[in-house]
């Protein structure tokens, strides 16, 4: 269970040791001109990066750490300490800790509202733009499929800004067992133990007690604090997908993610066909058909449907499988968008293959190519997958802020799935029951 408790039961660090001496992990590679450490709380820097800004200023690489929140929001219940207080406190410590590692690196603080990066991308996506720069520039992140909202967001925006992002993980270490890492993927670097843990201890007001109140403890609790007291650090390479990943995929399975044999897919298809407000539709738009499976299914409520996927074999397969008269084509919808009016418009399992601002522009594509009362229907996956350049929770959260009225939201552990329309009316007031 993904838990950002350090008093609850996590992995224990001797474990996470026995599967780093189990899986062969490549060096980081510190081949750059200038880093750019993003994290999103005032400590994340130290705890996930903290040797890796060591190495680059002894390497006399210009390192700049970039903090986008405040830190406000630790300490929630302190009866002692205001949130204002809290964010002076984790200010200096900061760069108290960074200090330590590297006395010539920059500090630069954001100082957007803790937990509330979701809110704020478009903001802090402009400044991170500014900030991040140049070809030669190493950007190291937070992992996107570390669980907690605030690193999966800015995690997503670091890789929407770069083509290759070093992710750290930081909660991976206690809620995920070493089955749930992408371990072909993980980096790895030599680091002085000393000189991190010295800077860690810098944060105080996370390490220790932030003062003697009864009940008062520690953020950040030992075990959970082991797991970075380590000689290493390990670190996510991510980069965004080659232009011949899905044709690679599908070239390896015939049906890679199952929609042909889970429930949990036909079960799925169900409550997308079930959701759709409208009995019919005119012209009817579906981005990334893969298969075609709900193409075939859209095609009994169509009068005329365009399908469209950017991998070659996916379209085969399913122009065998759509009823004659459903156009099945080969398409980059982000820059070969189709000529509307659509009547609907179906995102399925897709929109996290595109950065956030690319997903901006499909979205405003889509919402030109709507009739008046047209019809966007979005459903996602929900959980944390290496690779997706953003989490399907922060896709609907784009798609939300079309504007559209919202008549249904379907939401699952697993996936959400959502209609939007021009039309705020409901199903009974579009059959006159109302």
């Amino acid at each position: 269970m993904v838990t950002f408790d350090p008093a609850t039961p996590g992995t224990a660090a001797p474990i996470w040791q026995e599967a780093l001496a189990a899986n062969p992990i490549a060096p980081v590679e510190l081949d750059a001109d200038r880093v750019v450490v993003i994290a999103a709380h005032p400590d994340d820097e130290t705890l996930g990066a903290g040797g890796l800004i060591a190495l680059a200023g002894r390497r006399g690489l210009p390192v700049e750490v970039v903090v986008v929140t405040d830190g406000g929001g630790s300490h929630p219940d302190s009866p002692t300490h205001t949130p204002e207080q809290l964010v002076e406190i984790r200010a200096a410590e900061v760069r108290a800790a960074v200090g330590v590692l590297d006395p010539r690196a920059t500090v630069t603080l954001l100082g957007y509202p803790d937990g509330q990066t979701a809110e704020f991308r478009a903001q802090i996506t402009a400044d991170l733009e500014r900030l991040v720069g140049g070809e030669r520039t190493l950007v190291v992140a937070p992992w996107r499929g570390d669980g907690h909202r605030d690193h999966r967001v800015v995690g997503e925006i670091a890789a929407s800004l770069s083509s290759a992002v070093l992710e750290y993980p930081i909660w991976m270490w206690h809620w995920a067992t070493p089955d749930d890492v992408p371990w072909s993927d993980a980096r790895t670097l030599a680091i002085d133990a000393s000189l991190k843990s010295d800077a860690l201890a810098r944060h105080g007001s996370q390490v220790a007690p932030l003062s003697d109140a009864p009940g008062d403890r520690a953020v950040l609790l030992p075990g959970f604090l082991d797991n970075f007291r380590g000689d290493a650090e390990v670190f996510i390479a991510t980069s965004r997908l080659a232009a011949g990943y899905f044709d690679d995929l599908y070239a390896r399975h015939d049906d890679p993610w199952g929609f042909e044999s889970r429930w949990y897919e036909e079960r799925k298809r169900a409550v997308t066909l079930a959701s759709l407000p409208t009995r019919r539709y005119g012209r009817a738009l579906e981005i990334g058909c893969s298969t075609g499976l709900l193409t075939a299914a859209l095609a009994d409520r169509c009068d005329e449907l365009l399908a469209v996927d950017v991998a070659a074999a996916a379209v085969a397969r399913a122009r065998d499988r759509v009823p004659t008269g459903v156009r099945v084509e080969q398409r980059d919808i982000t820059s070969d968008f189709p000529a509307g009016p659509f009547d609907i418009v179906v995102l399925s399992e897709v929109g996290y293959y595109f950065d956030s601002s690319v997903l901006a522009r499909l979205l405003g594509e889509i919402e030109t190519a709507l009739t008046d009362e047209g019809t966007l229907l979005a459903c996602h996956w929900r959980h944390p997958v290496h690779g997706y350049l953003q989490g399907g929770d922060a896709v609907h959260e784009q798609v939300a802020s079309l504007g559209l009225a919202r008549l249904v939201r379907h939401e699952e552990e697993d996936f959400v799935l959502e209609v939007f329309s021009r039309s705020a009316d409901s199903v009974a007031a579009r059959e006159g029951m109302l």
